[in-house]
């Protein structure tokens, strides 16, 4: 079968680049290539209706890669490919070993865990608003939605407010050991109560719906076999928690306390509430729950109920729901859970690209145009323009440095665009992110796009 053969279209100052990625790619992807050096210094520049006009194919190619930044339609591309498929390739060509790597495999994304989504103080807040998160929720993954009901009080209003989350397409579980709110919100339609102790568990027949089963001490498991017998006696569906507890206050004894119940009642459904641990910790609370959903998911704990109050863990629904994804694989695929996703990879990147200090220099002696170019690597921030290459890890002393050449090298467009691009370049070196001039820097799932402005500086 011959080789399937790839076009590669770039500009002046990245021809040298590419080749030398290219050439040892080809060798371990098993593709042949060309490459086509259009006449213009910088390949972003471009765009595929440029391109058509004036590019020339070579027999026998099957792929037109070109520049992920080259912006419009690739009709006129694929026009003059004559069947040879036209892509965008990467933005950073640094990034054509991974590009050509394995990728995430088709059938990543399964996953067997339930998120539970508690709404805290629920009586406190008004119908609407109530409406409104759940639907934030449930957009950012939330199977059900918890009711976090208010010790000491009963919510007069608890089963309006289940009946218009059941009106509104949502499933509901309520968050209270109090019978007078549980079972007002069961005949609206709460399908799962928490939680049920000795305290409560005489009213659960009577409820008609699934329930949590809870030790009636949260440090240890006093208490809970009672229960369960109690419950499985009288027919009512349950699943068990034996409590998580926060760092200091037995976190490690009460992990033990999943292991022993799962292996004294292997097959019944369990559920962890993670808050004590994601709301509890002064750290950001992904890969918390990544952790913590791993241990569910090795152990057979088929839904976690979690909060997102605390501002570190504002997104946890939106971690859980990436997380029981990524667990899900690892488990069941027996691999690990690395290079798969990492949208959960927030404030560092996965692998720095460089250029190296050789391949800056050189750019910076064949740049030919005024347009600021911004590079932040090995601890330096670098802005090269023609004529100009300003090293150095302040952006206050590039811009003093740029201001001496003369006031026009810095007018206001320049200052504001040149600092706020410095800016994230610190921040990328700082953190050890990879920065690109004029695009966001990768947060992960929370990375917000920026509207590119090059040339403006």
């Amino acid at each position: 079968m011959p080789r399937e053969h790839i076009h590669f279209v770039t500009g002046r100052l990245a021809e040298r680049s590419l080749r030398s990625v290219v050439e040892g790619l080809s060798q371990q992807a098993g593709f042949e290539y060309s490459v086509s050096v259009m006449g213009i210094t910088v390949a972003a520049l471009m765009t595929p209706q440029w391109i058509a006009r004036r590019l020339q194919l070579p027999p026998g190619v099957t792929r037109v890669m070109i520049p992920g930044y080259c912006r419009g339609d690739l009709q006129p591309l694929e026009s003059l490919a004559g069947g040879a498929v036209v892509q965008r390739g990467p933005k950073d060509l640094r990034e054509l070993p991974e590009y050509f790597g394995q990728p995430r495999p088709a059938d990543y994304g399964a996953y067997d865990i339930e998120i539970l989504a508690e709404i805290n103080h629920a009586p406190r807040l008004p119908l609407a608003e109530i409406i409104d998160q759940a639907d934030q929720l449930r957009r950012d993954g939330a199977d059900i939605i918890d009711l976090g009901c208010n010790p000491g009080e009963t919510w007069s209003g608890v089963a309006d407010c289940v009946r218009a989350l059941r009106d509104a397409g949502h499933r509901v579980s309520i968050d209270s050991l109090n019978p007078a709110e549980i079972e007002p919100a069961a005949r609206a339609g709460a399908e799962l109560v928490l939680s049920v102790n000795a305290s409560n568990r005489h009213h659960a027949a009577a409820w008609g719906c699934e329930v949590v089963a809870v030790p009636d001490e949260p440090a240890g498991m006093k208490g809970l076999d009672a229960t369960i017998e109690f419950l499985a006696a009288a027919g009512v569906p349950f699943r068990i928690d034996p409590v998580l507890e926060p760092i200091g206050f037995g976190f490690a004894e009460s992990l033990g306390r999943y292991l022993e119940a799962r292996r004294r009642w292997p097959e019944t459904e369990m559920l962890m509430g993670i808050g004590n641990l994601t709301e509890l910790t002064d750290a950001d609370s992904a890969a918390i729950n990544v952790l913590l959903l791993g241990f569910c998911q090795e152990l057979g704990i088929r839904s976690v109920l979690t909060t997102q109050v605390i501002n570190w863990a504002r997104t946890a629904v939106r971690e859980c729901d990436l997380a029981r994804r990524l667990v899900h694989h690892a488990v069941t695929q027996r691999t690990l859970p690395k290079h798969l996703d990492e949208r959960l990879v927030l404030l560092r990147d996965g692998k720095l690209l460089r250029h190296g200090a050789e391949a800056l220099a050189r750019l910076a002696a064949e740049v030919k145009d005024k347009n600021y170019r911004i590079f932040a690597e090995d601890g330096r921030l670098h802005l090269i323009s023609a004529g100009l290459h300003l090293m150095g890890d302040d952006p206050f002393d590039l811009l003093k440095q740029l201001e001496a050449r003369g006031p026009k090298n810095l007018d206001t467009s320049h200052a504001f665009y040149l600092g706020y691009e410095m800016a994230k370049a610190v921040t990328a070196l700082t953190l050890g992110k990879n920065y690109r001039q004029d695009e966001a820097l990768d947060w992960g799932f929370l990375t917000r796009p920026e509207t590119p402005h090059r040339g403006s500086g």
